[in-house]
């Protein structure tokens, strides 16, 4: 059978794949930046002797704990979508990833592993030294594992250094070309800063949770403060580095550009900035569009008189759906001006010696406190969805990727993991949150007694 409930199995095979990793990407997104701030924090008390610093490692290291399982978890799930669902995918690509794949497994996955016991567990059992490299071992393997999975999907995206065989597969001829291939150092830059970002604002919004809640100790003002200049350091990075990736995707992937911005035409005299609209892809243009004349060459072109192809040059059957990559780049990019906002926002009250006194400052961290794994999710789905209809870019469609099954198999499968996932995932979530709730060094310093985050926001005075 070819179809389920008139979706056929293409479609349901993406959509459960685009599930799974969505749920994933969240927790090593996660992983990264806390396993790094966790080496931080160990580092500060090494070096201060400062409680506060090992009271926070003591707190946070329980959090990553808990986040670090359920990114391993539903990783294992996805490798096995690569037999179920998209085997033609795997045979043909195999001899190229595979490898790539094994060497994060055997760099990246031992050494935290190999790591992470001593880290949790081994501070009295090891002495203080070896735990700091345990520490340290850990955050750098978190970063490993992006290296390699980074690498995997921008080979995907911009393959380089291979051949093709007689049974179609892609064969490595460059190792050097294949792992850092043209894509990967801007993706790579990208997605390691997401990620920093991603757990400065998480600690950002327990820290000011616990602020308008009437607490503050050391720990809970230190761990503010310590979020707040990573936002203020590494926002205006974070947008720079788009910029340079956005650059790259134009001279690599230019139909993907096209559909985060809008440019049903060309534009042979300056293309305009698009900075809100619902695109039409029946009449190929965007309705209701609210534009800056010119600006979008200047950005991508630096010249307000370039000229700048559209999705008209791009035969139909290899456009992007382009409404879903249009709206996921625009919460990418808000969301990151948002952050840079606050960021500048906490600077001005730092400087104004208010940082954590300022209860509507505390107010916007605690509701942008998952704005970063937002934020990731749309920058994942503005690169994978802007890919199709390939799933190695030009080369290999993903029509061609998908195994012989039928939709009613892939859909039963999709809403066992739907019902697994929410159950599991849901109940670690939510002991994440309960962890998050309770305050470092818990029952230190007053509290104001239990506040929602409604009651929280308008209408209390600072």
């Amino acid at each position: 059978m070819n179809s389920f409930a008139g979706i056929d199995a293409e479609v349901l095979a993406r959509i459960q794949f685009a599930f799974t990793v969505s749920f994933h990407i969240i927790f090593p997104a996660f992983s990264i930046g806390l396993a790094s701030y966790l080496a931080v924090l160990n580092g500060l008390w090494l070096w201060r002797k400062d409680d506060a610093y090992l009271a926070l490692f003591n707190y946070w290291k329980k959090i990553f704990a808990v986040g670090f399982a359920m990114g391993v978890v539903s990783g294992i799930v996805m490798s096995y979508q690569f037999g179920t669902n998209w085997s033609a995918f795997s045979d043909i690509t195999g001899p190229v990833l595979g490898p790539l794949m094994a060497y994060e497994v055997m760099t990246a996955f031992f050494l935290e592993a190999g790591f992470l016991g001593i880290m949790l567990f081994g501070r009295e059992r090891v002495g203080p030294g070896l735990h700091m490299f345990a520490t340290a071992m850990v955050a750098v393997g978190t970063v490993i594992s992006a290296t390699w999975i980074l690498s995997v999907n921008s080979w995907m995206q911009t393959p380089a250094g291979y051949s093709m065989n007689e049974a179609g597969q892609f064969i490595p001829e460059d190792w050097w070309e294949i792992v850092f291939n043209p894509s990967f150092p801007y993706r790579l830059t990208h997605m390691v800063l997401a990620a920093y970002l991603t757990t400065a604002f998480a600690v950002a919004g327990v820290g000011a949770w616990h602020l308008l809640r009437g607490n503050r100790t050391p720990e809970v003002t230190r761990m503010f403060s310590m979020a707040m200049w990573m936002a203020i350091l590494v926002t205006p990075l974070q947008i720079f580095a788009g910029d340079a990736h956005g650059l790259n995707t134009l001279e690599h992937q230019p139909q993907k550009v096209m559909a985060m911005e809008g440019h049903f035409d060309s534009h042979p005299d300056g293309a305009p900035l698009i900075l809100f609209g619902i695109p039409n892809a029946a009449e190929k243009r965007v309705d209701y569009a609210i534009e800056i004349p010119k600006l979008s060459s200047l950005i991508l072109k630096h010249d307000l008189n370039a000229p700048l192809d559209g999705l008209d040059t791009i035969p139909d059957d290899e456009e992007p759906p382009v409404a879903i990559v249009f709206f996921s780049f625009r919460i990418m990019v808000g969301i990151g001006f948002a952050m840079l906002g606050v960021g500048l926002w906490s600077a001005l009250r730092r400087w104004q010696g208010g940082l954590t006194e300022d209860r509507w400052l505390h107010r916007v961290c605690v509701l942008m406190a998952p704005s970063g794994f937002v934020a990731v999710l749309a920058g994942w789905i503005t690169t994978e969805v802007g890919r199709q209809p390939y799933t190695v870019y030009g080369l290999l469609r993903t029509s061609d990727s998908l195994s012989p099954v039928d939709a009613p198999a892939v859909a039963t499968s999709l809403i066992a993991f739907i019902v697994v996932y929410f159950a599991v995932f849901g109940a670690g979530t939510f002991y994440l949150l309960r962890l998050m709730g309770k305050p470092p060094a818990d029952g230190a310093g007053p509290t104001t007694g239990p506040v929602s985050i409604t009651n929280a926001l308008p209408g209390e005075t600072a």
